[in-house]
């Protein structure tokens, strides 16, 4: 259903990024992997290099771009890079993001700035660069890696900087799905459960991996949203419900830790 198109994704040299491209690698997509590691990471796996390797294997094209979503710069070198290769962009996924789980007085100011700049700025640059080539797409997609808008406090009340910077992304979807409704669609993505990746790691400590579910998951609820056509926009989707309504009955081949 992906082969021949161009996905353009943020944040995809490791996680639920990878995943995503993996998934439409199998189709024969056309990759460009979009992220900031060139250089192997002294504590988080991969680089963009060996995630194009990975798509490659999968039956995909990949095309490896250098990419800090905090550099404007940087998203239109890349986005010009992608056109020049495969022709155009078809689908854009949002899914660079920068987490501090912290309180307000916890949150250092230079982490606010990371969230707000990768999460908001970033979302709504790249999406900004690369509209004018999605509109010429076929079936375009945008597609967020960002939650439902739920303004209950308690969504808030222990990381307030960073549930705003992804509400910002959230905000996107209900622009811009609206403002190009009939010429690219625009939806939300979001896990029902934790996801086991690195940051999450990072985040839980050792052991958290019982309690997650695989990156597989969040890539398969991604490529039933891509393969639906552009009418099918300003949706906040959660991964299991959308599965379940694809026929998926069982969850436990999605389980890090089956039951």
């Amino acid at each position: 259903k992906l082969a021949g198109c161009t996905l353009f994704i943020t944040g995809a040299s490791r996680g639920i990024g990878k995943a995503i491209a993996l998934k439409a690698a199998k189709d024969g997509a056309n990759i460009v992997i979009a992220a900031k590691t060139a250089e192997t990471h002294p504590t988080l796996p991969g680089t963009i290099y060996t995630a194009a390797a990975e798509i490659e294997a999968a039956g995909g094209k990949a095309l490896p771009c250098i990419v800090n979503v905090r550099e404007e710069q940087q998203i239109i070198n890349a986005v010009e890079k992608a056109v020049q290769t495969f022709g155009g962009i078809d689908i854009l996924v949002n899914n660079a993001s920068a987490i501090s789980l912290t309180g307000t007085l916890e949150t250092e100011t230079k982490k606010v700035n990371l969230m707000m700049e990768v999460n908001v700025r970033g979302t709504y640059l790249t999406s900004k660069t690369c509209l004018p080539y999605l509109r010429k797409s076929r079936n375009p997609h945008i597609l967020n890696l960002s939650p439902p808008m739920n303004l209950n406090p308690m969504w808030f009340k222990n990381h307030c900087a960073y549930t705003i910077s992804k509400y910002g992304m959230s905000m996107c979807v209900l622009g811009m799905a609206e403002e190009f409704r009939g010429e690219v669609a625009v939806n939300a993505l979001w896990p029902k459960t934790a996801i086991h990746t690195a940051a999450m790691d990072m985040l839980g400590g050792a052991g958290i991996e019982k309690q997650c579910r695989k990156t597989d998951i969040i890539a398969d609820a991604a490529y039933c949203i891509l393969t639906k056509p552009k009418s099918f926009t300003g949706n906040f989707i959660i991964d299991e419900d959308l599965l379940k309504e694809e026929g998926v009955k069982n969850f436990d081949a999605y389980a890090i830790m089956p039951g």
